[in-house]
C-alpha cells in the first residue's frame, strides 16, 4: 500500500510505500480485529494523511494496474478518523478477498447512542482539540481520538456544554419566591459567560478569554484575531481553541442558523440529540469550537453541538419533544404550590448520579419546601415518552437506581394530553 497525492490515480512516481507493520495494523483496525496499538497507529496514519492531503492506494491488484483508492475522512458524529472507499464506474474495485473490499466496520454515533447512554462530567480542561501529532509513532494524547470502542459515548463537546450549564445553574428552575424578575435571553447568556470565567481551556488560560455568545464574532474574524494573540502564550501540548455559545432555531448538516445573524458553517456536521429517530424542534443552544484547520491553512469553526433547550428565556436542556412538554407542565405547577405555601424547584440533571446499585440520570428532580414547617420533600419525575421495548427495558434497570435518590413517578403522553401531570405530582408529594 502507498500514500499518494490527492486526486491522482495512484500510478507513477511519487508514491510513498507504507511499511509492512503499518499496513498490517491498518488492515486489522479496518476490519475491527486489531489491538489498541493497531487502532492508535491507524488513526494516526489516517489523520496525518488527511492533514497532508494524501490518499491511500491499495496493493490488492496486480502490478501495473491502477490501484483502488481509500480516502482519509473524519466522522463527526463519532469523532473519529476512518477510511472511505472511492467507488465509481471510473475507479478500480478491490479484489473480493481484499480486507478493503467492504466499507469499514464503524458505526455512526446517531445509530448507536440512546438517551440512556452514560453521561459523565468531562475531566481535565475545557478543550476539544488536540495538537496534531508530529510522527506516526507518537502515542496520541488521551481523548485525542474517539473511536469505535467509545461509539456509544456522549460527544465531548456536548459534555463540555453540560458542564457549563451545570456550573451556571441554568439547568435548574428556582421556586417563584426566588425569582427576582422575568428572565431574558441576555440574562441566560450573562450567567453562562460568568461560568465560563471559572474554568480553564489550557493551563493559565480561562475559557472566558476565548468565549463568545454571538455569531458576529466569527463573521468579523474577532475570534481568529484573539486566537492568534493567545497562540503566542498557549501552553505547549494544548491546541489553541475558542468557543461560542449560540442561540439557534435550526441547524442542517454543517450549518447552524442562528437567531438574528448570518448562518455559521462548520467544517463537520453538527451533532445533536435531535436525529431522525428522535426529532426535536428548536430552539437550540449550540456550542461551537474554532481552531486550526489544516485543510484551510488557518483558523475555522470546526465542530458544533446543538442542544435542544426549553426556551430562549430558560436554557434548560431537553432530550425530546415530549420531555419539553412535561417540563412546561412542571413549570406551571409552581404557581399552585406557591398558593399552598410551598416553594417548588426543579432540576434537569445533565450527568449521571452514582447510587449504591448503579448509576442513573433522572429526567427531572423536584424539590418542595414548606414555608410554614420548613419540611423538604423530593421526588423524581420520569417523562416516559416511548413504548419501545429497548427503552422500557433500560428504564426498568435505571428506575430502581433512581429510587435510591427519591420516589419515582412516571408521566406518559396521555397524562400530558389529559392534564393529569399536576395531580400526579401533588399525589406523589402528598399535597
Amino acid at each position: 500500500m502507498w500514500l499518494i497525492a490527492r486526486h491522482s490515480n495512484g500510478c507513477g512516481a511519487g508514491r510513498i510505500p507504507l511499511p509492512a507493520p503499518v499496513r498490517d495494523a491498518l488492515v486489522r483496525w479496518y476490519v475491527d480485529a486489531g489491538s489498541r496499538g493497531d487502532e492508535e497507529a491507524s488513526i494516526m496514519l489516517v489523520q496525518q494523511a488527511r492533514i497532508g492531503e494524501k490518499w491511500i492506494a491499495c496493493d490488492c491488484l496486480p502490478a501495473g494496474e491502477a490501484p483502488p483508492i481509500l480516502t482519509p475522512a473524519f466522522l463527526s458524529e463519532a469523532e473519529t478518523y476512518y477510511l472511505r472507499r472511492l467507488t465509481s464506474t471510473n475507479r478500480p474495485e478491490h479484489q473480493p478477498d481484499c480486507p478493503f473490499f467492504r466499507d469499514q466496520a464503524t458505526n455512526r454515533i446517531t445509530e448507536v447512542r440512546t438517551q440512556e447512554s452514560p453521561a459523565d462530567p468531562p475531566t481535565g480542561y475545557f478543550e476539544v482539540l488536540r495538537p496534531a501529532p508530529e510522527k506516526l509513532a507518537q502515542r496520541p494524547v488521551e481523548e485525542s481520538t474517539d473511536d469505535r470502542t467509545r461509539q456509544a459515548s456522549v460527544p465531548r463537546l456536548a459534555r463540555l456544554l453540560w458542564r457549563l450549564l451545570n456550573l451556571s445553574g441554568l439547568n435548574r428552575y428556582p421556586p417563584l419566591s426566588e425569582e427576582a424578575a422575568e428572565r431574558s435571553i441576555s440574562d441566560e447568556f450573562r450567567v453562562l459567560s460568568a461560568a465560563a470565567g471559572k474554568v480553564e481551556i489550557a493551563p493559565g488560560i480561562e475559557l472566558g478569554r476565548a468565549f463568545w455568545t454571538h455569531a458576529q464574532a466569527l463573521h468579523s474574524k474577532r475570534v481568529y484575531a484573539r486566537l492568534r494573540d493567545l497562540a503566542q502564550i498557549w501552553p505547549r501540548g494544548h491546541a489553541p481553541q475558542a468557543f461560542l455559545a449560540l442561540f439557534a432555531h435550526e441547524f442542517r448538516g454543517s450549518t447552524i442558523h442562528v437567531a438574528g445573524g448570518d448562518p455559521v458553517v462548520l467544517a463537520n456536521r453538527v451533532q445533536s440529540p435531535s436525529i431522525r429517530s428522535n426529532p426535536i424542534k428548536g430552539p437550540y443552544l449550540a456550542i461551537v469550537v474554532a481552531g486550526e484547520y489544516p485543510e484551510a491553512h488557518g483558523y475555522a469553526p470546526l465542530r458544533g453541538y446543538a442542544q435542544p433547550i426549553y426556551s430562549g428565556k430558560r436554557f434548560i436542556p431537553v432530550d425530546s419533544e415530549f420531555e419539553r412538554s412535561v417540563l412546561r407542565e412542571l413549570i406551571k405547577l409552581r404557581w399552585s404550590f406557591e398558593r399552598s405555601g410551598i416553594d417548588l424547584a426543579l432540576e434537569k440533571p445533565v450527568f449521571d448520579t452514582l447510587t449504591p446499585v448503579g448509576s442513573c440520570r433522572p429526567d427531572f428532580i423536584l424539590e418542595a419546601r414548606s414555608r410554614d414547617s420548613g419540611e423538604i420533600r423530593t421526588i423524581i419525575v420520569e417523562a416516559m415518552g416511548s413504548t419501545d421495548d429497548v427503552y422500557l427495558a433500560t428504564k426498568a434497570v435505571t428506575h430502581p437506581r433512581m429510587a435510591q435518590i427519591a420516589p419515582v413517578v412516571c408521566v406518559s403522553p396521555a397524562d400530558v394530553d389529559q392534564q393529569r401531570v399536576a395531580s400526579i405530582v401533588r399525589r406523589a408529594f402528598g399535597a
